[in-house]
């Protein structure tokens, strides 16, 4: 395999990434609690500020237009801005008090939102046969509703279909002890310098998923790392094992030199990774390869509903500061309309956050989405906290301590929960104190 320095799609991504009812405006009020602000238009000739990060903030100027042609006095101003400046601007806005009226948010950055102070409640439920479960969970800080999800983001394999045929597996297993035994099966084909999957030591992802499949919670509900318990440690010991064997290089994606010409070359067989990915496979791959790759929802310890996989996406969300929340919820219900969210994934690629909105189409005839549709019933969040991507480097920090062999398994696992607690230190301690104060 040849590794050099170079970025990868994914960590460019990361560094920025029907029919049934509709939700028409007003009509949002058939759900009792959905939408508290859902009962008046007297803001209809308001206008409201919208913050859209990426690729989306130029798309979803030309979907406005239609919402102000149903509000003829409304209008929208969308000030787009590129992924890799949106934190800093949405803190510097709250601390300046110039938030906009609403805007599109990383689900994971909700927490530190919300602790901040920033956002204004968009009610207590989402219909679960709408939306799916795992991903309405992100939107959820103390049993309140602070954003509703607009596109989603999983995981899953992408992989080498005649590889893997090779190899005596007509199909993904969809259990970790078929997994090993096809990848074992593969490595005896692929050759030396082959490996059967990629598994960067700094992408924390998958280091997560595993533990998550394991029943881990990652961080316990009273603010400490869960790292060293049984659950964790099983994933921890299943991953080493990968590297050990010489399943996965111990690498990172900064070393390789171009994802999609190893994947073609057989370099390596699997890679965990998201949506974005799916154009770019079918951009970058060789026309003979076409038919030759696939995506298949990710394996479980146990069975197939234990592969569970991590639950992203962007969802949009109206801030405390806002005097036009009636019409912000209204731009936010059309935009989750499912004939919206389907003509926004044919703009973006971007999978939609509606069940319904999969039935159109441009996805239900995609067989390499189904793999997302399928992983998104069974994607479940990282903890709900604001220093989430803070204990995030610390596990890649000691799992690639771990695969290079500079610690042992169990002193990296007890290293990680020490400095995941210290982390966490100031949240247990000011959690302490409102318990003391509160009657």
């Amino acid at each position: 395999m040849r590794w050099r320095n170079g970025a990868t799609a994914e960590r460019r991504k990361e560094a920025r990434r029907s029919k049934g009812w509709r939700f028409a405006p007003l009509r949002l009020c058939a759900f009792a609690t959905f939408f508290a602000a859902c009962t008046s238009r007297a803001d209809d000739n308001a206008t409201l500020r919208f913050w859209a990060f990426g690729r989306e903030g130029e798309v979803v100027q030309e979907l406005v237009r239609e919402f102000v042609r149903e509000h003829p006095g409304a209008r929208i101003r969308v000030q787009q801005m590129p992924w890799s400046a949106a934190h800093e601007k949405l803190l510097t806005a709250i601390v300046g008090r110039a938030t906009p009226d609403l805007a599109q948010m990383g689900n994971t950055w909700i927490p530190e939102m919300v602790t901040l102070g920033a956002l204004a409640p968009v009610g207590t439920a989402l219909p679960d046969s709408s939306y799916f479960t795992g991903i309405v969970a992100t939107n959820v800080v103390d049993d309140t509703l602070f954003g509703v999800p607009w596109y989603v983001d999983t995981r899953v394999l992408f992989y080498r279909k005649d590889i893997l045929a090779r190899a005596g597996y007509p199909a993904m297993p969809e259990t970790w002890d078929g997994w090993r035994e096809a990848m074992l099966a593969m490595k005896r084909t692929m050759g030396t310098g082959a490996y059967p999957i990629f598994l960067p030591i700094n992408e924390w992802p998958p280091m997560a998923i595993l533990g998550l499949q394991q029943g881990s919670p990652l961080v316990t509900a009273e603010g400490f790392g869960a790292f060293r318990q049984p659950a964790y440690a099983r994933a921890f010991d299943f991953l080493l094992s990968l590297y050990r064997d010489g399943l996965a290089a111990p690498v990172s994606n900064t070393e390789i030199a171009n994802l999609y010409q190893e994947f073609a070359r057989g370099s390596f067989a699997m890679y965990i990774t998201g949506p974005w990915n799916l154009g770019e496979f079918r951009r970058r791959l060789p026309p003979e390869l076409a038919n030759a790759w696939g995506t298949a929802p990710l394996p479980g310890p146990g069975d197939a509903r234990s592969g569970v996989s991590l639950a992203g996406g962007s969802s949009l969300v109206v801030f405390r500061s806002s005097r036009h929340r009636s019409l912000a919820l209204e731009l936010i219900a059309f935009l989750s309309r499912p004939e919206q969210q389907a003509k926004f994934y044919r703009l973006t690629g971007d999978l939609p956050a509606r069940r319904e909105a999969w039935a159109d189409s441009s996805l239900a005839s995609d067989r390499e989405a189904e793999a997302f549709r399928i992983q998104l019933e069974r994607a479940v969040p990282t903890p709900m906290i604001p220093e989430w991507e803070e204990v995030t480097t610390k596990v890649m920090d000691h799992t690639e301590a771990a695969v290079r062999g500079g610690k042992a398994p169990l002193v990296a696992l007890a290293e990680l929960d020490a400095d995941v607690d210290r982390l966490l230190e100031r949240r247990r301690y000011l959690k302490a104190r409102r318990a003391t104060v509160m009657p």
